[in-house]
């Protein structure tokens, strides 16, 4: 019995294993392929990474040359003659393009480019909102308090980026049209909101005493200091 068994199973042995090379032969073009893909794909995506790279840096460098120009003029036509390939590095040119648009007293122009990239809906919201930050600012003495109040109102809300400057704009704008107890309601909200910069907490501290109000909360020393010389 014992060598019944073992001649069984080397036969049954020897059967797996031929159906096992017929399977191969017959289906062993699906792993090689599913192999030659995923290196395939791997040596894509990392080439698209570095072509990326490139892109970015090339980018990046043209803008830095083209900021290195003595006229604000001749910087605002160099970035407007940059074609950055992604959406990202097209508007970070607009509102360096901008900048340099006002400095060159081109102010009209700025705020066409800015309403323009504020509208566009494939950019990311981030850039639209800090073209509608910068827009609002150049716009400051041509637009009412309300229409001001309205545009920094919309940013504001959950996930914006800009959201506690625009919070000190609308506190700005309190003062500006009479409304101080608003204005230092905003204004303690600053200072105490761990998100905002030491600078713009310590700001708000400074406008509040400058309002008649007390800060609610503890002013640490450079910031009292700060505070009392009004720096």
């Amino acid at each position: 019995m014992s060598q019944s068994d073992s001649f069984i199973e080397e036969v049954t042995e020897e059967v797996r294993r031929d159906r096992l090379f017929a399977l191969m032969r017959r289906y062993g073009w699906i792993a090689i392929l599913a192999v030659v893909l995923l290196v395939g794909g791997a040596a894509w995506n990392e080439w698209r990474k570095a072509n990326a790279e490139r892109a970015a840096q090339e980018t990046g460098d043209a803008m830095i040359a083209a900021l290195q120009a003595d006229d604000a003029a001749e910087r605002a036509r160099a970035l407007s003659a940059l074609e950055p390939e992604s959406a990202g590095a097209r508007a970070v040119a607009t509102l360096l393009e901008a900048g340099e648009q006002v400095e060159a007293g081109e102010q009209e122009a700025a705020v066409a480019a800015l309403e323009e990239m504020s509208e566009r809906s494939e950019l990311p919201l981030v850039y639209r909102q800090l073209a509608l930050f910068k827009l609002l600012g150049l716009q400051a003495d041509s637009l009412s308090p309300e229409e001001r109040r309205e545009g920094y109102a919309s940013l504001i809300g959950p996930g914006s980026e800009l959201r506690i400057l625009a919070e000190e704009q609308l506190a700005l704008i309190d003062v500006e049209t009479g409304a101080t107890d608003d204005a230092i309601e905003r204004f303690q909200e600053i200072a105490q909101n761990e998100e905002a910069t030491a600078g713009l907490r310590r700001r708000a501290s400074q406008l509040i005493v400058a309002l008649g109000g007390e800060p609610e909360t503890p002013v640490r020393d450079n910031d009292a200091m700060a505070v009392t010389n009004g720096g």
